[in-house]
């Protein structure tokens, strides 16, 4: 009997929730912005995606499911209807309805907002308080995708502190939203600290079912890679998701921690104003050689790819022929091949498009937003010198370089880009390679433009065959990829670090979903 009496003392303990748990963990640099609409930066829209919500999410997997609706359908090939999940609330206290859902449309279509994944929207209009319909200006089979960079804000917090439009961060106007939070999300916003601690705290009344056991988490940017590995190893904090590779062998000989790898989806590439008749950094003066497609193709040759990826990269990157990818559902394999490294055939295009003895250019590049960014410039730099492109890195923080792009105040420039938010290589396509429209090409800073490939990319947003859709966007990538409109460098690792008994639920968009992870 007393046997008996323990066991069932036992049984609520059993049964009970694990104890909830503290997280600290760390990245590189600091998010842009706490507005949900204005940020391009999608380290920054990651963090932002555990506070605010979207109609639809993205799980571990890369596999889209219900999140503020519950359902949808499709009335006519333009037309979707969203069923809104009732009982929501904001962390305010708000009430979540069709209203705030119409509202966040056209906050995000202010000025300053980030409306690039959802071009093809027409309209968004209620149809009651627990309904919505989405019109798209053409057939759009990837609606769903879109919607996974469209977070919901309170209409009634926004209009009751003056945020009604999104934060401008191109033009350093930022509103009551870039510095306070308001979502559904599974976790509240309690503090936010410029280039200091942004302090969480787990919503307990969030609608779903709560899988982590986190009740507070502190995110802390450390720019510095050799501090960001000590205070893990020393246990300041609890995990990043940003380990140096220089120290993933150091980290992985101490028995208490534990490191997580695998490719990311980003691709890292080189962009070139092909716009200007005068380059603005440059001593090419009265013209712009980037718009020779030969001199395109002699820096191409100039990188020794390899090289990087055995010097600089450790071993851990994966060339890229092509400007996504292959790790996509449907991505044209068959173009993920490299022009070969030819510096002799460098010289040659160079000289044959008038420029024997080469030019001065600069190249911008982050120093905090990829994997070894800067060091990879340099030795871009030092490649490119020998054949005669005299390069000078222009090397910024994240802050400072993202204003310089979006701003269109560059000559050469590294940039990533994983697809993001589609989660479709049609991402890369609309928001990259598509001349720079009111709707397309937001990202398309080097302004390239080709109008057989535009032409490609508009059929396949709106062909709702997937085979044949798959089939426009391998020819769109094809035209742009023997164009040298821009120069693939390769996909970057993943690579996370944390305290042994973190389940981090590592997934290849680098999306730390806080409310998968458990601490034990």
């Amino acid at each position: 009997m007393r046997r008996i009496a323990a066991l069932l003392l036992l049984l609520p303990l059993l049964h009970a929730p694990a104890r909830a748990a503290s997280l600290t963990w760390s990245f590189s640099s600091d998010i842009q912005t706490l507005d949900p609409h204005s940020s391009r930066i999608s380290f920054t829209n990651a963090l932002l995606g555990n506070i605010y919500e979207t109609l639809v999410r993205m799980d571990d997997q890369l596999r889209i499911e219900p999140a503020l609706t519950t359902e949808w359908t499709q009335p006519s090939p333009t037309v979707w209807r969203f069923s809104l999940r009732p009982g929501v609330r904001f962390h305010g206290g708000e009430p979540f309805g069709a209203e705030d859902v119409v509202f966040s449309f056209a906050r995000i279509s202010t000025p300053g907002g980030n409306r690039g994944a959802l071009s093809a929207v027409k309209e968004m209009r209620r149809v009651d308080d627990r309904t919505v319909e989405i019109e798209t200006i053409r057939p759009f089979p990837i609606l769903l995708n879109a919607l996974l960079q469209f977070p919901i804000m309170s209409r009634t917090w926004s209009e009751a502190n003056g945020a009604t439009v999104a934060s401008n961060l191109t033009a350093q106007q930022e509103n009551y939203a870039g510095r306070h939070a308001n979502g559904t999300g599974p976790f509240a916003l309690v503090s936010r600290e410029a280039d200091g601690p942004t302090v969480l705290a787990a919503n307990p009344a969030w609608w779903d079912e709560r899988r982590h056991n986190l009740d507070r988490v502190t995110y802390l940017p450390i720019a510095n890679p050799a501090t960001r590995t000590a205070s893990l190893l020393s246990g300041t904090t609890d995990a990043t998701v940003d380990l140096p590779l220089q120290d993933v062998e150091r980290v992985r000989a101490d028995p208490k921690l534990q490191v997580v790898q695998g490719p990311e989806l980003r691709t890292i590439y080189l962009g070139m104003d092909q716009f200007r008749d005068e380059l603005l950094y440059s001593d090419a003066r009265g013209r712009n050689p980037f718009k020779d497609r030969r001199v395109r193709e002699a820096l191409y040759r100039a990188i020794d790819i390899q090289a990087i990826r055995r010097s600089v990269m450790r071993g851990q990157s994966w060339p890229a022929g092509f400007m996504a990818s292959p790790q996509f559902t449907g991505a044209p394999q068959d173009l993920n091949e490299r022009l070969p490294f030819d510096p002799d055939a460098s010289r040659r295009l160079l000289a044959e498009a008038g420029y024997p003895a080469g030019f001065g250019i600069s190249l911008a590049c982050p120093n905090d937003r990829y994997v070894n960014d800067e060091r990879i410039c340099q030795a871009i730099a030092a490649m490119f010198a020998r054949v005669g492109v005299r390069t000078t890195v222009q090397s910024e923080t994240t802050a400072v370089w993202s204003r310089r792009t979006g701003n269109m105040d560059v000559t050469l420039f590294m940039l990533g880009h994983a697809a993001l938010p589609l989660a479709d290589v049609y991402s890369t396509l609309t928001d990259v390679i598509h001349s720079r429209t009111e709707r397309e090409g937001g990202l398309n800073y080097g302004r390239y433009s080709n109008p057989e490939v535009d032409k490609l990319i508009e059929r396949a947003g709106s062909e709702t065959d997937e085979p044949a859709r798959r089939a426009l966007m391998r020819d769109a990538f094809a035209l742009e990829r023997a164009d040298i409109g821009h120069i693939p460098l390769h996909q970057q690792p993943l690579t996370w670090a944390s305290r042994r008994g973190i389940d981090m639920r590592q997934a290849p968009d680098n999306n730390f979903r806080l409310w998968l992870v458990r601490v034990e």
